[in-house]
């Protein structure tokens, strides 16, 4: 009885150092995703009337592979220091507070896409 009370012992032990491995396996794995995660954030700095594109979490309501998510282009009023941004939408006089991560700069092109023409004769 003595010799497999000790045989049980050791095994509990190997099993807790088995268990605070794994623990430990899991930490690292965290805080190198972590790190990974970190690493890949692109910093946006957005300043006053400046103009954005927003994030629409709606629109995944209504499926549809050509639906864009972003709407806008808004202006952009102030930018608190914790990273919410007041934007303000040309149109209507209203303005309202979003997170900055919902935002992204507006590329505008001096493109008139109204007016183009093609010509598809075979000559």
């Amino acid at each position: 009885m003595e010799l497999a009370g000790k045989k049980r012992m050791l095994q509990l032990h190997g099993l807790d150092e088995f268990r605070l491995q794994a623990y430990e396996n899991a930490k690292l794995y965290k805080e190198k995703t972590k790190r990974w995660h970190d690493r890949h954030i692109q910093q946006r700095s957005f300043e006053p009337g400046q103009l954005v594109l927003l994030f629409n979490l709606r629109l995944k309501l209504f499926p549809g592979k050509l639906r864009s998510n972003w709407s806008g282009p808004f202006e952009v009023v102030s930018v608190t220091k914790y990273g919410a941004v007041e934007l303000h939408k040309p149109e209507t006089k209203e303005t309202f507070l979003v997170n900055g991560q919902r935002v992204k700069h507006y590329c505008a092109e001096d493109v008139d896409r109204h007016n183009t023409s093609v010509d598809l004769s075979n000559e």
